[in-house]
């Protein structure tokens, strides 16, 4: 059975760092494209991040030069550092699996940036 469970998320000021983590269960997590997405409150989820099975990325606009996306094949593990944090990153985050047929979606964890 598949599970995405996050972590990491919390209270940051602005311009702080944060980094949440993924931690993907199941068969064949290195052939999958894992994904970061967030929602903040009365707006729809947004692509943040997502990397390749091969390790390519990419990026929002938004979060270009300040975020980075990365994982560990050997843990079952995806990152996503953030830094130089804005209030308007303020969101819950979640971590997405690509599947064949679907895609596992995590729990969110919620990040809060004050300014």
């Amino acid at each position: 059975q598949v599970q995405v469970v996050e972590s990491g998320g919390g209270l940051v000021q602005a311009g702080g760092s944060l980094r949440l983590s993924c931690a993907a269960s199941g068969s064949g997590f290195s052939t999958k494209v894992m994904a970061w997405y967030r929602q903040a409150p009365g707006k729809q989820r947004e692509l943040v991040a997502a990397i390749t099975s091969g390790g390519r990325t990419n990026y929002a606009d938004s979060v270009k030069d300040r975020f980075t996306i990365s994982r560990d094949n050997a843990k079952k593990m995806v990152y996503l550092q953030m830094n130089s944090l804005k209030p308007e990153d303020t969101a819950v985050y979640y971590c997405k699996m690509a599947g064949v047929l679907t895609d596992f979606w995590g729990q969110g964890t919620q990040v809060t940036v004050s300014s």
